[in-house]
């Protein structure tokens, strides 16, 4: 089966508010509107981040994001108004930092050196 990309898809309780996090998140806004209960951002050529009108099953997703500079990200996010929650350094050197939408799903943006 050869997958020509992957959609990472957080559903959410309220798909205006989710718009406007994620654009303060990713630091643009959508770059399609495919139906009206959906968002899409194509974060690069093989991964997009979608959010979903979805209020049943909003709260339960969990994204990742892997990033060069965690402690650069976390400036930037604190500038659009997204505060990271504290840092965590894995066994293996990985820092990774969550913040939670405000349909409560869970982004971590990780740095990973080992990769």
């Amino acid at each position: 089966m050869p997958i020509t990309k992957v959609l990472a898809v957080a559903p959410v309780r309220d798909l205006d508010a989710a718009i406007t996090w994620y654009t303060s998140l990713l630091g643009r806004g959508p770059d399609a509107r495919p139906m009206d209960s959906l968002a899409d951002w194509h974060v690069n050529e093989g991964a997009w981040v979608q959010v979903f009108h979805d209020p049943g099953r909003a709260g339960h997703t969990a994204l990742n994001f892997a990033v060069e500079d965690l402690a650069a990200e976390r400036t930037v996010l604190a500038g659009r108004g997204i505060g990271l929650g504290e840092e965590v350094v894995t066994d293996k050197g990985a820092r990774l930092a969550s913040v939670d939408d405000p349909s409560g799903n869970t982004v971590t943006l990780i740095e990973n050196p080992s990769v």
